[in-house]
């Protein structure tokens, strides 16, 4: 007798927030008949905390996951499906649910760093307590492991190199399709997404500012990819944009999009091909491109070494020389060094969960090279922050400026005064974050400690707290 029961899956949704290019998805769809479309807001990241006491997820990453979830139950409702979000321990929650609806299969898109892989390890052993088991997919990268020229442990431990590698050999596979019908079960209610008061966050911050501001969701990454590319042009001089510091469109605003995957890379390389072959390419096409293989890179390094990446003396074993404390980080972390470029930066972090890459890279070089600090402390400040948080790229970045990774021309020391006088020319970046040096001129405001004459700024200008040298 032919069995008639129908197929019933979970399809755990994690930093893939999106209906386009997800293949957890789309084969959920098609080995089930009943599908639940599942996430957990897990108490270890809503209030847990790092190894150093910062909070493990910031209230402007918060905001844009809470906006991402809403904009995901609208897409599955406008389908036919639901999105039931929960509270709680990951793998307990699951557990329960595939007990409750009779669930076969759990379906998600695998996570290789150790917090998420720790979960998604507990939540396996216990599915097969019950002989259930889970089918794990790719979500977050541009390549394929198995497209690569060379096994995962055998990765180049040079970008370049890499790059050259995957270039000559690897073709990016196409991305799927968003899919117009989602069946959904009937055995669980409803849920409504939390909101920041919920979860125990305040609703008040800086965020009334002219900084850009991200929205979560799929539908605002669909948006922003539109415009950067097809409705702006803007694409076609990002090379020469990208180390801007202020406003919209000098860089593409895809990374927060890209870590909680509500945007596909698969989707941004296809699109970019797209555009050059209708209007044309250039080395900024080719860059933005460029800059979605260094976030492959840094994941492919996190797998091939592990937890090193998150260890104080990283991958090479080099241990930073350590001299600065508490003060010096707290002052870093305030954005009152009494260096005017660090302190614009920080203000815009602490303000708006983002700041620019060219920005990222002058503060953490601060503080390991001026400050002299742990560099883990900074990893895990911009961790608790940052709206685009992503342990690859974030900790493959301090590794790379700390001289603990694997690039034997790391340990880059960026002059910083120099950098705010080639990136911030007249000063408008500082003006705008430090409203008390606005009335300086383009000669004073970046190092107004230089000029004992000045009487009207803050004394922390006048004494910073480390000196560096003023450029000629």
């Amino acid at each position: 007798m032919k069995n008639t029961e129908k197929k019933v899956g979970i399809l755990w949704f994690r930093n893939d927030l999106r209906l386009h290019d997800n293949e957890a998805l789309e084969d959920a769809l098609n080995q089930v008949e009943n599908l639940y479309p599942v996430y957990v807001l897990d108490d270890r990241w809503v209030n847990g905390k790092t190894s150093y006491g910062f909070a493990k997820t910031g209230l402007h990453r918060m905001r844009f996951i809470i906006e991402s979830l809403i904009d995901l139950k609208n897409n599955l409702n406008s389908r036919g499906s639901d999105l039931y979000c929960y509270t709680g321990k990951t793998e307990d929650v699951i557990f329960d649910l595939v007990r409750q609806t009779g669930a076969n299969w759990v379906f998600c898109n695998r996570e290789r760093t150790q917090e998420e892989s720790e979960i998604q390890d507990a939540l396996e052993k216990k599915l097969w307590t019950i002989g259930r088991e889970m089918r794990f997919y790719r979500g977050k990268m541009l390549l394929y492991t198995a497209d690569l020229p060379f096994p995962v442990t055998h990765t180049p431990d040079t970008f370049s190199q890499f790059r050259k590698e995957v270039e000559k050999f690897v073709l990016v596979r196409k991305p799927l399709d968003t899919p117009n019908k989602i069946y959904g079960g009937k055995e669980l209610q409803s849920t409504t997404i939390p909101n920041l008061k919920d979860l125990g966050f305040s609703e008040t911050s800086n965020y009334d500012c002219d900084s850009y501001q991200f929205k979560g969701g799929e539908s605002e990454a669909i948006s922003r990819l539109n415009y950067y590319l097809w409705e702006s042009d803007c694409i076609a001089h990002y090379k020469e944009t990208r180390n801007g510091l202020f406003g919209d469109d000098y860089s593409s605003k895809f990374s927060a999009y890209l870590s909680q995957g509500c945007l596909s890379p698969k989707l941004v390389y296809s699109e970019v091909k797209k555009y050059e072959k209708e209007r044309g390419g250039n080395q900024s096409t080719y860059w933005l491109i460029f800059e979605l293989l260094w976030r492959d890179y840094f994941r492919f390094i996190a797998k091939k070494y592990g937890n090193a990446i998150f260890q104080f003396s990283g991958i090479n074993g080099h241990k930073q020389i350590v001299r600065g404390g508490k003060e010096e980080f707290e002052a870093w972390c305030d954005g009152r060094t009494g260096i005017p470029f660090i302190d614009a930066n920080m203000s815009e972090l602490n303000a708006t969960g983002f700041m620019s890459n060219r920005g990222r890279q002058n503060v953490a070089s601060f503080l390991i090279h001026d400050l002299k600090v742990n560099w883990l402390w900074g990893a895990e400040y911009m961790e608790s922050l940052l709206v685009d948080y992503d342990p690859c790229s974030n900790y493959g970045n301090w590794n790379y400026l700390a001289g603990v990774g694997t690039d034997p021309r790391e340990g880059r020391y960026f002059k910083v005064l120099n950098q705010a006088k080639r990136y911030d020319p007249n000063g408008d970046y500082v003006r705008y974050w430090i409203p008390e040096l606005a009335h300086l001129d383009s000669g004073d405001i970046h190092w107004p400690f230089a000029n004992p004459s000045l009487d009207d700024v803050p004394s922390i200008y006048k004494n910073p707290v480390v000196l560096t040298e003023v450029p000629i």
